[in-house]
C-alpha cells in the first residue's frame, strides 16, 4: 500500500513552522528530510521517524515502514504541532551528530 497526497499535506500543515523540512516522493511513499538529512518518512499513511537517543525519551511505539526494514518510531499523535516539531528537531539533532 502507498501513502496518499492528502495525508502528506496534512502532516506538512502540522509542520509548517519548520522551514527546513522537505518531502520527496519515493515509490508511493514520502521521505522526510531536514537540512538534507533523512529523518523519516510517511509510509502507508503513517509518520515514522528514525530512532535516535535524542528522540527515545518521547516513548513512541515502533513500527516497520516496509518489509525487511529497521524499526522506526511511529508518531501517532499529530494534533499538537509544537510536539511534532520538537520531536522532529530532536530526531534531526541525533542524526546530525551521527553523521559528523
Amino acid at each position: 500500500m502507498s501513502s496518499n497526497k492528502e495525508y502528506k499535506d496534512y502532516v506538512l500543515e502540522k509542520l509548517q513552522n519548520l522551514k527546513t523540512i522537505k518531502f520527496k516522493p519515493m515509490m508511493g511513499e514520502y521521505l522526510l528530510y531536514v537540512k538534507n538529512i533523512l529523518i523519516g518518512g510517511i509510509y502507508d499513511n503513517r509518520l515514522l521517524l528514525k530512532k535516535t537517543k535524542q528522540n527515545s525519551s518521547f516513548a513512541l511505539n515502533e513500527a516497520i515502514p516496509y518489509k525487511n526494514a529497521k524499526p522506526m518510531f511511529l508518531v501517532e499523535t499529530l494534533d499538537d504541532p509544537s510536539y511534532i516539531c520538537n520531536l522532529i528537531q530532536k530526531t534531526y539533532e541525533g542524526l546530525k551528530q551521527k553523521n559528523k
